[in-house]
């Protein structure tokens, strides 16, 4: 039988329920327990012998003559429920044999008792169609064929795989032990917008729409850094906030075009204060949500106690592959050297300076072997146009990240406010973008002027909440931990 004549059957069912007068599709129901506070306590449920409602999806049918055994899911567990023609009566037993499928809703009252197989059932004494289904559920059918399916239909790759459920009960965890981490310090939680005249706080390609009343330009959001800075201009000292990000670029195991990062900013502070305050964050979370600071990730365990391994980026680089930064001639030695050291000479090209190049060595060379959690700090200054330049060494600013498992998880500084400063950073990024670079900040007037009716000191953070989620449910794809990825259309002809 093809699809299309399940469908069909199924709406014979459904035309049959209302020539009855029954609602196939009421807008509410009787729940007096969901399916898990039934099984936690039902050995008290069951000596009331009073009649009780749940409700949910069915999920099997075993008919066996006058009685059908069929299991409910409600979401939050599945059970057993039974059905018998002797003690409901003929018309309730055989509408529901006549009318329901695998998939439906339904509601369900009855007292709850143990069969003799041990099995904790509810003996329905009254049932009612809540959602008639028309499409058979995917196991029964064709099943997920596939991850990209599984992505694309989320909602049935909810209903059949428990640990999908879990991976987003444990993300809505962790971001509320997030926000808990930073109320109890006194963080006010803001929001900033998300469409944006001009993008910024990082460097990335956006994506670009139009505003039809305006008739201008309007961007998605890379960063929420430049509009947060403007709060601590405005007079607040701690702020954080989970915000949604749009950058138009590739989609891979650690990337897509959508994510969340949770940004705090703090006044008075620089990134030393960002590093502890980072750490302990991690190690708050880790502990709250798993319940211990070590956690098994694959095959080895991370340890997320403070203090973590500290190192500048400079000092890294030159123990794992001899690149000694002091000691570059030139960029054409540092591209030289590069190269002897396998990056590929077209990357190694298109670096515009020796902090670049050696950002690209770190990256391809240094990193992956980055496993246990690590503050790479001190990155050149050419790559780092918002930070505060370093007083011991000028050629770097005051900015780290925190590595995990070979994977960037955060971006974090001392921000420059500077107005001179800045404005001359903008100014080379210019040249970036006249050169080609998609990528390159851009000059934001408005932010320029602000800064210039004062900034304190402050210093910014960035957390990968994707790739936190990703490392407390051993999952290692972002896809995994986003509730509805971004995917090509299925039928991609437009």
């Amino acid at each position: 039988m093809s699809l299309e004549d399940i469908r069909n059957e199924r709406i014979k069912k459904l035309e049959l329920l209302k020539e009855k007068g029954i609602d196939p599709y009421p807008s509410s129901a009787s729940r007096d327990f969901l399916i898990s506070e039934v099984l936690k306590d039902f050995t008290k449920l069951s000596k009331k012998k009073k009649s009780s409602y749940i409700t949910g999806r069915i999920m099997a049918i075993r008919e066996h003559g006058g009685s059908i055994f069929f299991d409910i899911n409600d979401g939050s567990d599945q059970m057993q429920a039974y059905i018998k023609k002797d003690e409901i009566g003929d018309d309730q037993f055989s509408l529901f044999k006549e009318t329901v499928d695998l998939g439906d809703f339904v509601e369900l009252k009855g007292s709850f008792f143990v069969t003799k197989k041990k099995e904790k059932t509810l003996k329905v004494s009254h049932w009612k169609m809540l959602s008639k289904s028309l499409r058979p559920l995917p196991t029964q059918w064709y099943g997920l064929k596939d991850t990209e399916e599984r992505f694309r239909k989320r909602y049935l790759d909810m209903i059949f795989n428990e640990n999908v459920r879990k991976t987003f009960i444990k993300r809505t965890e962790i971001i509320k032990a997030s926000r808990e981490f930073f109320e109890k310090k006194g963080y006010l939680e803001v929001e900033t917008p998300i469409l944006q005249p001009i993008y910024g706080g990082g460097l990335a390609r956006p994506f670009k729409t139009h505003h039809n009343a305006l008739d201008i330009p309007l961007y998605l959001r890379i960063s929420d850094e430049l509009y947060l800075k403007r709060l601590i201009i405005g007079g607040f000292d701690k702020i954080y906030e989970i915000c949604r990000d749009f950058r138009n670029e590739g989609i891979d195991h650690f990337h897509n075009p959508e994510f969340t990062l949770l940004e705090p900013m703090t006044a008075y502070k620089d990134y030393n204060f960002t590093m502890n305050l980072i750490e302990e964050f991690y190690e708050f979370v880790v502990k709250k949500v798993n319940g211990n600071k070590k956690l098994k990730y694959k095959n080895i365990v991370l340890d997320f106690k403070r203090p973590w391994q500290r190192i500048s980026m400079k000092k890294i680089v030159l123990q794992k592959t001899g690149f000694n930064f002091d000691n570059i001639i030139d960029l054409s030695d540092a591209k030289f050297k590069a190269k002897r050291l396998g990056i590929s000479d077209e990357k190694a090209e298109e670096m515009m300076s020796i902090g670049e190049i050696m950002n690209l060595i770190f990256e391809e060379k240094v990193q992956p072997g980055l496993i246990q959690p690590t503050i790479i700090y001190d990155y050149p200054v050419e790559i780092s146009p918002l930070a505060k330049r370093s007083l011991k060494d000028p050629r770097f600013v005051e900015r780290f990240e925190q590595f995990i498992w070979g994977q960037e998880h955060g971006n974090n500084y001392s921000e420059l406010n500077d107005p001179i400063d800045l404005k001359t950073r903008f100014i080379e990024e210019s040249k970036k973008k006249k050169t080609g670079s998609e990528e390159a900040h851009q000059t934001d007037e408005d932010f320029l002027e602000a800064i210039e009716y004062g900034m304190p000191p402050v210093t910014g953070g960035g957390i990968s909440i994707d790739r936190l989620v990703m490392l407390l449910t051993g999952n290692d794809n972002i896809r995994d931990v986003i509730m509805f990825p971004t995917l090509r259309p299925k039928n991609n002809d437009f």
